[in-house]
């Protein structure tokens, strides 16, 4: 689960870092009928503010009120909401930087003496990770020792263990 807003890697157009903090503030602009809405990031190395799109020339009528009221609050709530959405992610050329912004909850480990355990992931947001690295801190084993135990078949799962997941899995390791 989160347990802040991840980095957006993305660059500063003050400076050359790749590193923007969500400050979590809106800027709404309108303009008669039309308005434009940014979520503010600042340059984590020079302070720069940046701006994101989230809407981008539209009519107030098709924006719905719930939104527009959120925007005026500056709701963290719906920061978190955009920051993950691929939309807009795809829209402002930015990808998410999620070191040190998510924990590991096992819910208490009342299984490492059992030969056969089966585990279901359930992830709270679309964080991608390694599912041997998230094996090996949840199971308290080296990244090394799930990897061997991948490849001799000792986990398995459905899903491939490979690569990044953000999509909720199951696996069964057998010791």
């Amino acid at each position: 689960m989160p347990t802040c807003l991840p980095i957006v890697s993305r660059r500063c157009h003050a400076c050359a870092s790749e590193r923007l903090r969500a400050s979590g503030k809106f800027r709404v602009n309108a303009n008669h009928k039309i308005l434009d809405a940014w979520l503010l990031a600042l340059c984590t190395a020079c302070g720069e503010t940046a701006k994101l799109t989230i809407l981008e020339r539209m009519t107030v009528r098709s924006i719905p009120p719930e939104l527009l009221d959120r925007l005026h609050r500056n709701d963290p709530g719906l920061t978190a909401e955009l920051l993950q959405n691929p939309v807009v992610q795809r829209s402002n050329r930015f990808n998410l930087d999620w070191t040190n912004a998510w924990r590991l909850d096992t819910g208490g480990s009342d299984h490492p003496d059992r030969d056969v355990i089966d585990v279901a992931v359930r992830f709270a947001a679309r964080i991608p990770i390694r599912p041997a690295r998230l094996i090996a801190d949840g199971c308290g084993l080296s990244r090394g020792e799930v990897e061997r135990l991948i490849t001799e078949g000792k986990v398995v799962s459905a899903m491939r263990l490979s690569g990044k997941l953000s999509d909720d899995f199951t696996f069964t390791l057998k010791r």
